[in-house]
Order: structure tokens, then C-alpha cells, then sequence
């Protein structure tokens, strides 16, 4: 399974900066809105949500056959601690990873620099400045058949 992760920020929590061991180089991949939205729509979520899945056997049913999934993580800020709002996250297995890597992928960036030049700036204590080299982020706005409960592969509840 690989994920796509669309906040930087989350991203940088998750790979310290590009400092943790085996995540020192960091990529932005740009994707297809077509390729990001058949993801969405079949996706399933991460975990069992009451009243979204009819009981905890027929969620296990759908993650096995779905072949993507969402998962919500708190948002973080500069210094990498937790917001009160979630961003998400989107694995990508079987039939997915296939059009991720063969259909979708539009062109891939090197960000390292810029992962470090922020962390540099937050580290001295200059937020605006670090603020300021942020790559542009607004929130998405998902199809409406986009449930995250696995809408088009019949696998919704």
C-alpha cells in the first residue's frame, strides 16, 4: 500500500522534515484531479464507523476488496503539533497503485530543499517567514459521490 498525502505539513510530521532514517528525501507528486477523484470514489475508510458500516464483518468485507482507503489525521501547524481539524489521507493498494503509477502521475518534485529552508526558519523562531514558503493549500472540494464508504464499487452501506 502507498499513501498520498496532500498537507505538507502532515507530511513533514510524518517524515520529520526529511530527517527520520530511510525518509530523507522528500517528493511532491502531482496527480490527476480524474485519477484523484476515482480514488476517492473507491475508497473505503480505514476503520470501522458506526452508522456508516452496517457491522464490523461487512466494513472487514469492503477494505478487502476495496482499492483504496481514507484515513483522517489531525492537521498540524509549524511546529508539527496537532489542530483541532483533520486532513486527509489516501492509501492506494492493487488496482490503485497500478493507475497511480501508470495513469495518474503527472510530474514528480524533489522538496527537500524546501522541506529543510522551512524547518530552518521555524527552528530559528521565524514562523512568517516559514509561513510564507508553505506550498498554496485549500480545501478540496470532493465530488458528492464521494461517501467514503465505498460508493461506486457497490461496496457502500
Amino acid at each position: 500500500m502507498t499513501w498520498i498525502k496532500p498537507s505538507f505539513l502532515w507530511m513533514m510530521y510524518r517524515c520529520g522534515w526529511g530527517e527520520k532514517a530511510g525518509q530523507e528525501t522528500v517528493l511532491a507528486v502531482e496527480i490527476t484531479r480524474d485519477g484523484f477523484e476515482w480514488a476517492l470514489e473507491h475508497a473505503c475508510l480505514s476503520s470501522y464507523t458506526h452508522g456508516v458500516h452496517p457491522d464490523r464483518a461487512t466494513w472487514q468485507r469492503q477494505m478487502r476488496r476495496a482499492p483504496a482507503r481514507v484515513q483522517w489525521d489531525p492537521e498540524r501547524d509549524l511546529r508539527l503539533r496537532a489542530l483541532p481539524y483533520r486532513s486527509l489521507q489516501l492509501g492506494l493498494t492493487g488496482e490503485a497503485v497500478r493507475r497511480y503509477a501508470d495513469e495518474w502521475t503527472v510530474a514528480v518534485r524533489d522538496v527537500t530543499p524546501l522541506a529543510r529552508a522551512v524547518r530552518a526558519h521555524v527552528t530559528g523562531g521565524d514562523l512568517d517567514a516559514a509561513a510564507r514558503l508553505l506550498p498554496t493549500e485549500r480545501p478540496y472540494p470532493a465530488p458528492p459521490a464521494a461517501e467514503f464508504g465505498c460508493p461506486s464499487t457497490g461496496l457502500a452501506g
